[in-house]
């Protein structure tokens, strides 16, 4: 049974989005590094023209009554796929619940929610990623029987390391 405060995002819920990745950017001590667009979100999100397929999704969450429900939480996801299974999965880039809207429920009902597409859609697994000093958010994770993958270290390629890789040279 869906969650009466959790439903998917809409181009109308792009503002509440930007402002919540900022605000997440900044409760992870990098405030400078979100960068993306309200137009970064709809081309992702919500494309248009013939073919056009999302390559991520969200789902929000909602708090109030009437003229007073705002948009207080997120979880914007995408698809991965798993070549031991054979299935998709889902990964969770980003899980948000403002700070006076934790311990709510909100930010367990975004995990229930994705966890029914993953039952719903056959996909396999719901995996993510949390940096290891948000305590919190670990506690948190636990106390839902999350199994951490510490045997995976996580690498990244961006800015000149990336460029310099993808250069062609021929």
């Amino acid at each position: 049974m869906a969650h009466p405060d959790i439903r998917p995002a809409t181009p109308e819920d792009l503002p509440d989005l930007i402002r919540l990745v900022k605000d997440l950017a900044t409760y992870e001590k990098e405030p400078d590094a979100a960068v993306a667009t309200e137009d970064d979100f709809r081309a992702a999100l919500f494309p248009t023209g013939k073919g056009a397929t999302p390559m991520a999704w969200c789902h929000v969450a909602e708090a109030g009554e009437g003229r007073d429900r705002q948009v207080v939480g997120m979880a914007l996801w995408f698809l991965t796929f798993s070549t031991w299974t054979g299935r998709h999965g889902i990964h969770l880039e980003d899980l948000y619940v403002e700070p006076r809207h934790r311990g709510s429920g909100l930010g367990k009902a975004l995990l229930e929610t994705l966890a029914q597409e993953c039952r719903e859609r056959g996909y396999k697994r719901l995996e993510w990623s949390v940096l290891r000093w948000n305590a919190p958010s670990i506690a948190f994770y636990d106390s839902l029987d999350a199994t951490p993958q510490d045997e995976w270290l996580t690498y990244r390629l961006d800015g000149d390391a990336l460029e310099a890789l993808g250069r062609d040279d021929d």
